[in-house]
């Protein structure tokens, strides 16, 4: 068997989405097994995105085209750098979330690192934290993923470097990316609400001001506790203060039940459980400059906002504080505040997919715009993993789950991982018949011992 692409291969429709920026057929199909072989490799480095190729691990020097492709060398009639890219996943996962019934759109935003610890010779390279929060060489980057029931979508991606000629700040960056998404959805206008959903390091008024100006709502974990504003204790007075102070007057509206990977009691080993959320809050005013970080004079403004704070009972795990403009008045708004930043923690699992199993940190290139490049292929090759479980009849997703090593159950479907080395096993199989029909066809047959171990089997058995 060979690898026959034709408009019916899902794999082929999706890549069709970014045929515009596409200049001239030998570029169209050196995409297309980049893609494969990021897919298949797990990894960005060229040898074994090229090893996994179907097509170019039969070739002299399959790794280079990889390279030239990366670095714009092959492309000259083509768009395929990482902006462009970048625009065209953009286009594709707002259709798909289009095509959601609901009237709720999530925006989920994340400032990933791209940590490269023992790279030297890497272009422009700054330093990030580790996971153990010390400083090692790397990139940031910043990502959006647009959430409804049954969709997801990459609305944004961008890898920069503070130490780039042209580098503002990563501010800058921010609102960049505030701003490109926002208007991008605009053109769409399905979502009666959109609201963004972000962790610590967006705990900033100059985003949340950008997003109120585009008329968007947000719910942000809270790292400034000193943080002066005025609060509602339960009696109904006001008072001044700051965050900190705010949560002794918390009101408990609810508890939920949810599965977290933790501990509980005497557990040594964390795993996945159900456990207990109790979900608090209260109303807070802030009052802000309209023009923080931006040229003109202080516009003072006032924010109705509500404080929450779910604690995780019986676990070690840190409570969650979280703020958010969304009005937190009963216990059915308290959860769906919760369940908003729950599915924050979900999709944290999307961006430590992307990173582990298409192997951001793998990427080697000394070009910095190579590696824009490889790393927004991997944002594509993501793309098509997740519409993998939507766009696929069950029956495929159940064959693809299985060489994914699988096992049915009703209460738990396979999710991307599992999919992704199911495709990967897939691959690797087009990959190997195509290896050994390039050997039969150069030496007339394989090796007679290798005939033996594959007991009769030749690629035309397929």
């Amino acid at each position: 068997m060979t690898w026959e692409t034709s408009w019916g291969d899902p794999l082929a429709d999706y890549l069709g989405h970014f045929a515009g920026l596409i200049g001239d057929r030998r570029t169209g199909v050196t995409f297309s097994e980049v893609v494969k072989g990021i897919i298949g490799a797990g990894s960005l480095v060229c040898e074994r995105i090229a090893a996994h190729s179907p097509l170019l691990a039969t070739m002299r020097k399959g790794s280079q085209r990889v390279i030239r492709l990366a670095k714009g060398e092959s492309t000259k009639r083509s768009q395929l750098d990482a902006a462009s890219l970048t625009e065209k996943l953009r286009a594709r996962g707002l259709a798909q979330l289009a095509e959601s019934p609901t009237d709720e759109l999530w925006l989920m935003f994340d400032g990933s690192d791209l940590r490269k610890p023992y790279a030297e010779m890497m272009p422009d390279l700054m330093q990030v934290k580790d996971l153990d929060g010390s400083l090692v060489p790397g990139y940031r980057t910043l990502n959006v993923l647009g959430v409804t029931p049954q969709r997801r979508g990459i609305l944004y991606h961008r890898l920069f470097s503070s130490h780039e000629a042209d580098f503002i700040s990563e501010p800058i960056e921010v609102q960049h990316a505030l701003v490109t998404v926002h208007q991008a959805i605009q053109a769409v206008q399905s979502w009666r609400s959109v609201t963004w959903i972000m962790d610590r390091g967006l705990d900033d008024v100059a985003v949340w001001r950008t997003i109120w100006e585009q008329e968007q709502q947000l719910v942000c974990r809270v790292q400034h506790r000193e943080r002066v504003l005025a609060y509602q204790t339960p009696d109904g007075a006001w008072r001044n203060g700051d965050v900190a102070q705010a949560v002794g007057g918390m009101q408990l509206w609810t508890t939920a039940q949810t599965e977290m990977v933790t501990t509980r009691g005497r557990q040594v080993r964390p795993k996945a459980q159900r456990v207990t959320a109790a979900i608090r809050a209260c109303p807070v005013r802030l009052t802000y400059d309209g023009n923080v970080r931006r040229e003109g004079v202080a516009e003072w403004r006032q924010k109705d906002l509500w404080l929450v704070e779910v604690r995780l009972l019986g676990t070690p795990l840190e409570p969650w504080l979280l703020i958010t403009d969304w009005p937190v008045t009963d216990a059915e708004r308290a959860l769906h505040i919760f369940r908003m930043y729950r599915q924050r923690w979900a999709v944290e699992d999307s961006f430590k997919f992307t990173k582990d199993c298409l192997g951001w940190e793998d990427v080697q290139v000394l070009d910095l715009t190579a590696i824009r490049t490889l790393v927004a292929l991997a944002w594509v090759a993501a793309g098509f993993l997740y519409e993998l479980g939507v766009t696929l009849e069950w029956p495929e997703v159940r064959l693809l789950a299985k060489l994914g090593g699988w096992e049915e159950r009703h209460d738990r479907p396979p999710g991307k991982i599992v999919l992704t080395r199911g495709l990967q096993r897939l691959f690797d199989m087009l990959t190997t018949e195509a290896l050994l029909a390039s050997h039969i066809k150069q030496h007339g047959a394989l090796p007679p011992r290798i005939a033996a171990l594959l007991q009769g089997w030749s690629p035309s058995d397929l």
